[in-house]
């Protein structure tokens, strides 16, 4: 039986790649990487030096043209599955032709595979047409969300309250969510953030964990502006963007607090 592994490699950053990671890339006998194009070189190139750095057996790496999605497509969801499907072709034909029978491949997936990551929904797929069978291990990793928080030296969750993650496209849609004051927001092609209030605060980061990170904080009002210009002029240096935030309303609301612990009798 071949073995599939989908191992989390963190945010960007080589250092955030964990033990488990490590040894999982080197018991496998294929690493499998797709080519997402020349404006997206620069994340090829990191999964290559996780590789080199971190891989000391005979492991072969095979890298394939990713399919493109159509970004533009007035029904997202249509858009999603029709890309997703025809990954996972892709996959397929990975699988059956670079890994034997009772080998071990791995899929190398940004930040965490649990987390707005589609290689576990395309390996789903993948065994639902039932040419190809495998065992799927999953190792998790440092999601952008976490370092994220990590660089901007916050905590994510507030005593007693909730942590809202969401989509750019659906917080554009929706607007702030009324049951949470704190929404981590990933996936933002364009500005949503601007559904926020000025006095509402913000945690920003582009490219978080890699040596083109950006980091910026502060009160909409006060900070909005500045990067709506710097993510334009960062995709327009660099050719693509990723960047996550964190929205915090600001709220006279006290919070909770644990209760003491009550003594004997």
């Amino acid at each position: 039986m071949r073995t599939v592994s989908v191992v989390g490699i963190g945010s960007g950053n080589p250092e955030h790649v964990t033990v488990q990671a490590i040894n999982e890339l080197n018991a496998a006998d294929v690493v499998f990487m797709l080519d997402k194009g020349e404006d997206r070189e620069s994340l090829t190139d990191v999964r290559t030096q996780i590789c080199d750095r971190y891989v000391t057996g005979n492991c072969r790496i095979v890298t394939a043209a990713d399919a493109q999605r159509d970004r533009g497509a007035a029904d997202y969801a249509t858009a999603v599955e029709d890309w997703r499907a025809r990954r996972a072709g892709i996959y397929e034909q990975l699988l059956i032709s670079e890994l034997a029978d009772d080998g071990r491949g791995a899929f190398l997936a940004w930040g965490d595979p649990a987390l707005y990551d589609s290689t576990l929904h395309v390996l789903a797929e993948v065994r639902a047409r039932g040419s190809v069978a495998f065992d799927l291990r999953v190792i998790p990793g440092i999601s952008s969300v976490q370092a994220l928080a990590a660089q901007h030296q916050v905590s994510l969750t507030r005593t007693g309250r909730p942590l809202h993650i969401t989509t750019g496209r659906r917080l554009a849609a929706e607007g702030f969510p009324a049951n949470s004051d704190d929404v981590v927001v990933m996936l933002d092609a364009r500005t949503a953030f601007d559904v926020a209030d000025g006095d509402d605060e913000i945690y920003w980061g582009a490219y978080v964990g890699t040596e083109n990170e950006i980091l910026i904080a502060g009160r909409m009002a006060d900070v909005g502006q500045r990067i709506v210009a710097e993510r334009g002029a960062a995709r327009q240096r660099h050719g693509w963007i990723m960047d996550t935030y964190l929205l915090r309303r600001r709220t006279s609301q006290p919070t909770e607090s644990e209760s003491p612990a009550e003594g004997p009798g």
